[in-house]
């Protein structure tokens, strides 16, 4: 049988149509200074980049032609620390991202680069429809790839303190790509955290999984389409990418299903899911395949249901977002002719506001369902202290807080 992976911790990272795909581990050479960056002028702190370029190997053209002249890019620090002013809905994110205009264009691009896309599907292992619905979704197929300049971006956000560690080593994989002649400093270009490329990888995920195409002796995920298609094909396949299964399916639950069920961490058999009452969204029975898959409910009870495979969290480990991960599939299955969801949006869909999230976080720790320092965002511990809260009142405990939720808690 094979196993569905499990996952850690679900959140949002930073990208531009999306969120940028995992990274490399960094094992090169640990950082010459530990200088605290608010202590030193960014110039001194880029000299210490720069010796520390050295030291890992980098040649010193490359050190001067990509770093001299940076300077801290306002803008980029402005979204780095951007609250989000509401809580978008399932619906909300599926309306955005899967539109009639992408599916259709989605379709026209598989039948031009079909040739192209069955190489690289016979070579990794990743269906053409998945790939050019990863495309979709995270450029409109190489329409916003990003104007910020790549090195000056990181370089900002490796020199401010929040997440100095991890953008430096990016830093140091952004100058290396530079170093090994796959682009130039003025070409490389990428979202405001470094994102770049038609399938927007981080600097670390280039250097790790990016894939010369066309055998031209350069990586090039900004133009170069057997490039492109080759690198995100590449990564999928190492991070566990299985194409003889599917993504997962719109599911129906059965009156009174158990909600505690409803855990990526807990899958089952797809025959025990059966058993248990799940059906095909059209009340067919489940396939009879050897597989086990775990009960997404992205938006509550009264969503959408979904059955997710191994192949889902190959999605989650490229972007931790379950609305993300949804919407690749969905978008995939759209391209291979799949008609929309059978479940409709409710009428009264409604994002909740960074201030109703807020009010929320405030009225449940007050009423014993502890959620952790407020911030205004939906964590792990948010949405367990909203399941705490239905189970105690008697409510369906799907852990989704909604308007309705929120204003019955303002009535206690």
């Amino acid at each position: 049988m094979r196993k569905f992976i499990t996952i850690g911790s679900i959140s949002l990272f930073m990208g531009l149509g999306s969120v940028a795909p995992g990274f490399a581990q960094d094992t090169t050479v640990a950082q010459v200074s530990t200088v605290p960056a608010d202590t030193v002028p960014f110039v001194v702190w880029l000299e210490g980049v720069k010796a520390e370029g050295l030291a890992r190997g980098l040649k010193q053209a490359t050190l001067d032609a990509a770093l001299d002249g940076v300077e801290p890019i306002e803008r980029v620090l402005e979204l780095d620390k951007r609250q989000p002013e509401f809580t978008r809905t399932f619906w909300g994110y599926l309306e955005s991202f899967i539109t009639q205009d992408r599916i259709d264009r989605g379709k026209k691009l598989l039948v031009t680069h079909a040739d192209l896309l069955e190489r690289v599907a016979r070579q990794y292992g990743v269906q053409p429809r998945f790939l050019v619905s990863f495309w979709g979704m995270e450029t409109n197929f190489g329409d916003y790839t990003g104007g910020f300049p790549v090195i000056g971006s990181v370089a900002t956000l490796a020199y401010d303190d929040r997440r100095a560690a991890f953008f430096r080593a990016e830093l140091f994989h952004a100058l290396t790509i530079l170093d090994q002649g796959h682009i130039s400093v003025k070409d490389m270009n990428g979202s405001w955290a470094g994102a770049m490329g038609q399938v927007q990888f981080m600097p670390s995920t280039f250097t790790g999984y990016a894939v010369d195409g066309n055998g031209d002796g350069h990586k090039d995920i900004w133009t170069n389409l057997p490039d492109i298609f080759s690198s995100a094909a590449n990564y999928l396949s190492q991070i566990g990418w299985d194409d003889t299964e599917t993504w997962g399916r719109e599911v129906q639950l059965p009156d009174g299903f158990d909600l505690d069920l409803v855990d990526l961490k807990a899958p089952k058999p797809i025959s025990e899911w059966q058993a248990l009452g799940v059906r095909r969204a059209d009340g067919r029975d489940l396939p009879q395949a050897d597989i086990e898959g775990a009960i997404v409910l992205p938006a509550g009870v009264k969503g959408p249901a979904f059955l997710v495979y191994g192949n889902f969290n190959a999605i989650m480990t490229w972007n931790r977002s379950i609305y993300y991960a949804l919407a690749v599939g969905y978008l995939s299955d759209r391209l291979d002719g799949k008609g929309p969801l059978v479940a409709q949006k409710p009428a009264d869909d409604a994002p909740l506001y960074r201030k109703d999230v807020l009010d929320l976080q405030y009225l449940l720790t007050a009423a014993g369902f502890d959620t952790g320092k407020p911030d205004g965002m939906v964590g792990p511990m948010t949405r367990a202290a909203v399941k705490a809260y239905q189970k105690a009142n008697g409510l369906p405990p799907d852990g989704y807080p909604t308007q309705d939720l929120l204003s019955d808690l303002r009535k206690r």
